[in-house]
């Protein structure tokens, strides 16, 4: 959805580079994949690489696996995953901002205790509360990041545990159960052959996608994620933006933990404690948004997100155990940040 990719760079030629005063051609300064990487074609493979990734996964899982490109095998690879994927599209304005936030789990078990609180009223207005609830959350990580001047890792990671204690005093420590039929529909009911959890993911990742695109406040998030300080002085309110991107990452956290609740019947605190926030910036990242920010796209989220959700269902098919499930996503997590960085760092001499 989203074509853009990043700021344009201007390509030395590798024998300009390696060439020493004189013309005189000198050894490699480095591995040949590093120099690979500082290229125009590293460029390419780190921008679509993703593609390529998940096409050579779909064809193992489909040869290791014969059920895998079963209609219902495929229903359920969506439905299992349209909370983490609508997490996923909130944090990925706030890499791309150059930011980061280690508050969607809280996030998501509030969008979720919230929602079964108040599961017996009316639908939409459980989801304005939820939407309004998430929005507070972010504005107040937001605020803290662009006011206080506090490290996004350090403020979020203190704000979720604010969250979580609000949470659990409003919970009063227990699960809370839902058995409205009408909210049941959101997580459980299909719509067109797809669960209506699905459709929302499908909508918000296409919304997110325009606003980045075409956009100026897209536009001006790519900016101050790639030089703040440029983007300052260019006329870009960044605090504004900055503070909206954590606001959007609030929304959305408590979207799926909404999306969760109507899944699984329950309010749980710690819904989205088992790795969420890993998870939706695992998404992110191995989609090849760029962690120092400026870099990213809401389609390679959604790569991201399916390569590690078909990753997951090929696994469970074959009965692997969780703990080399956590292995492998923690590798390729590994690899991509690497590739980041070795991209940064070739740019950052040329």
């Amino acid at each position: 959805m989203n074509g853009r990719d990043k700021p344009k760079v201007i390509d030395v030629p590798a024998a300009e580079q390696n060439a020493a005063p004189g013309g005189v051609e000198t050894a490699s300064p480095g591995p040949g994949w590093r120099q690979l990487l500082q290229t125009g074609s590293g460029d390419a493979l780190r921008t679509y690489g993703i593609l390529g990734a998940l096409v050579v996964l779909v064809i193992a899982a489909s040869v290791l696996y014969p059920g895998f490109l079963d209609s219902g095998n495929l229903r359920n690879i969506l439905s299992q995953n349209a909370a983490l994927g609508i997490a996923a599209v909130g944090v990925t304005f706030v890499i791309i901002g150059a930011g980061f936030d280690l508050s969607v789990p809280a996030v998501v078990g509030i969008g979720a205790v919230v929602s079964a609180k108040l599961s017996d009223g009316s639908v939409v207005m459980v989801l304005l509360t939820v939407i309004m609830a998430g929005l507070v959350c972010g504005l107040i990580n937001g605020l803290i990041v662009t006011r206080l001047r506090v490290n996004p890792f350090i403020a979020t990671l203190g704000t979720s545990s604010i969250f979580t204690g609000a949470t659990l005093l409003y919970a009063s420590g227990t699960s809370i159960s839902i058995s409205d039929p009408t909210f049941i529909k959101i997580g459980q009911q299909d719509w067109f052959g797809l669960r209506i959890s699905v459709w929302i993911m499908l909508f918000i990742f296409l919304i997110a996608g325009i606003v980045l695109w075409k956009t100026t406040f897209g536009r001006a998030v790519y900016a101050i994620g790639g030089n703040s300080e440029a983007a300052r002085l260019a006329g870009v309110r960044v605090d504004l933006v900055r503070t909206t991107t954590y606001a959007l990452s609030g929304v959305t956290s408590a979207l799926a933990g909404f999306v969760i609740a109507s899944t699984l019947l329950v309010g749980q605190l710690d819904v989205g404690q088992s790795g969420y926030a890993l998870q939706a910036i695992a998404a992110v990242v191995i989609g090849g948004c760029s962690l120092f920010g400026g870099m990213g796209a809401i389609w390679r989220t959604a790569a991201g997100l399916t390569l590690l959700a078909v990753l997951t269902n090929l696994f469970n098919a074959l009965a692997i155990q969780s703990a080399w499930q956590s292995i492998v996503q923690g590798a390729i997590l590994i690899v991509t940040v690497g590739i980041d960085v070795a991209t940064r760092s070739g740019r950052g001499r040329s």
